[in-house]
C-alpha cells in the first residue's frame, strides 16, 4: 500500500524563546550542529520510505513561505495551511482528506516537525512495522518511546504485554502526565511507554474513526474535501475549520476507539520541548556546559549559553540557561525552564508584541 506522511508544523515553540519567535518558530530553526532545521531533518528522515510528493505539511498560514523556502522540492499543494489552530484531530483530518483525494486508500504516517531522532535506521524499521500493523483491518498504531527514567513531562501509554499484533502491543489506556512517584511506578512495571505523538494508520481507518467519534468535525472535513481544487476552497476551509472543536487526536479518537496498538521505540528520540533539550542533543565541554557563540565561562558548570556577536561572560554560574539574541536576552535557572512561556504571557499583557 502507498505510504504517505503528514508532518505537523504549526506550533509556536514558545519555550524556545527568545530564539523561537512568532515569525520564526522552533521547527524552522537549526538546533543541531549540522545546520539543518528541525523540519528539514524530519522530512529527510522519512524519505527512504515516503516519496517527497507524498509528504504533506500542515502548518499555520503565516508559515507557508517558510515551508517553501526550507523544503523547495515539496509540491505547493502539499502545504496545508490551517486558518486557525484547532489542535491535532482537525489537523490530522485535514491531511487525511487531502490524501484521500489523491489515493483511494494509503498508509498515513503522522509526525511532529520538532522531534529529533538519533538512530534513523532504527526509527524507519519501527515505521515499517507500524505500517504492517495498520494495513491489517482498521488498526490505529501509535509509537511509544521506551522510558529510561521517570519523566513527569510526558503522557504515558499502558500496553498489554500479552496481546500482540505483529510487533505491536494492544493499548490498554492512555494516561496523563504523572507526578514523580507515579512515574517511578510506571517505569518499574515495564508496561508503560512515553506517548510520542507519532501515529500510523490507513486513511480509511482514521476517517472512519473521525466520522464515528467526532461527527461534527467529520462533516466539516467532508465539505472541505469537496471544495479542494475549486474557487471556493479557501473560503470553505476557513469557515469550516473555524467552526471545528479544538480537540487532540489522543482525546478525540485514541482514548475512545478500539483496535489501538503501540510499538515500542528505542531510537534516540527527543521531543526538544525546551532549552533543556539542548543539553541532551549537543556536546558538553569538560565543565558540562553547552556553549555556542561568543562566550567565555569562568567557574561555570552545567549551563547552556547561546550567544551571537556580543560577548557573553558567565562567571560562577551553575545550572543556568542564557540565550542572547539581537533584541532580547533570556537568563533562566534550568529548573525554571518550564516558566519561559510566562515571559510571553507577560509580554502579551504589556502589548510588547515586537518581542513575541
Amino acid at each position: 500500500m502507498k505510504k504517505t506522511a503528514l508532518i505537523m508544523a504549526g506550533g509556536r515553540g514558545e519555550r524556545f524563546w527568545p530564539r523561537s519567535r512568532r515569525n520564526l518558530p522552533k521547527q524552522f530553526l537549526s538546533l543541531t550542529d549540522d545546520g539543518k532545521t528541525m523540519i528539514q531533518l524530519t522530512v529527510e528522515r522519512i524519505l527512504p520510505i515516503v516519496d517527497l510528493e507524498d509528504i504533506y505539511i500542515a502548518t499555520n498560514k503565516d508559515y507557508r513561505n517558510l515551508v517553501k523556502e526550507q523544503l523547495p522540492g515539496l509540491p505547493d499543494e502539499n502545504i496545508l495551511c490551517e486558518p486557525v489552530g484547532r489542535n491535532t484531530a482537525p489537523c490530522i483530518g485535514l491531511g487525511a482528506v487531502h490524501i484521500s483525494r489523491k489515493y483511494e486508500d494509503a498508509v498515513m504516517y503522522v509526525l511532529p516537525s520538532d522531534h529529533l531522532i538519533k538512530f534513523n535506521n532504527m526509527f524507519l524499521t519501527v515505521l515499517k512495522d507500524a505500517a504492517e500493523v495498520a494495513e491489517k483491518g482498521d488498526n490505529l498504531v501509535t509509537i511509544g518511546i521506551t522510558p529510561d527514567y521517570p519523566e513527569t513531562g510526558y503522557g504515558y501509554i499502558k500496553f498489554r504485554p500479552d496481546v500482540m499484533e505483529g510487533r505491536s502491543y494492544e493499548v490498554e489506556r492512555f494516561v496523563e502526565k504523572p507526578n514523580l512517584e507515579v512515574a517511578k511506578e510506571y517505569l518499574a512495571t515495564e508496561q508503560y511507554l512515553w506517548n510520542s505523538g507519532m501515529f500510523t494508520w490507513k486513511i480509511s481507518s482514521i476517517l472512519d474513526r473521525i466520522r464515528t467519534l467526532m461527527p461534527d468535525t467529520y462533516a466539516g472535513l467532508r465539505k472541505i474535501r469537496d471544495a479542494i481544487g475549486t474557487p471556493e476552497e479557501d473560503s470553505v476551509l476557513e469557515k469550516e475549520f473555524f467552526a471545528m472543536e479544538s480537540q487532540s487526536v489522543d482525546y478525540g479518537i485514541m482514548e475512545k476507539a478500539q483496535h489501538i496498538y503501540t510499538i515500542p521505540g528505542a531510537f534516540g528520540w527527543d521531543d526538544v520541548g525546551s532549552w533543556l533539550a539542548v543539553g541532551r542533543i549537543k556536546k558538553t565541554n569538560e565543565a558540562g556546559n553547552v556553549v555556542d557563540g561568543n562566550v567565555i565561562t569562568v567557574n561555570t558548570h552545567d549551563c547552556i549559553v547561546q550567544g551571537q556577536k556580543k560577548l557573553i561572560a558567565a562567571v560562577g554560574l551553575e545550572n543556568m540557561i542564557i540565550v542572547d539574541t539581537e533584541d532580547a536576552t533570556l537568563i533562566c535557572a534550568k529548573d525554571s525552564a518550564g516558566d519561559i512561556k510566562k515571559v510571553l504571557e507577560n509580554l502579551k499583557i504589556c502589548h510588547r508584541d515586537e518581542y513575541i
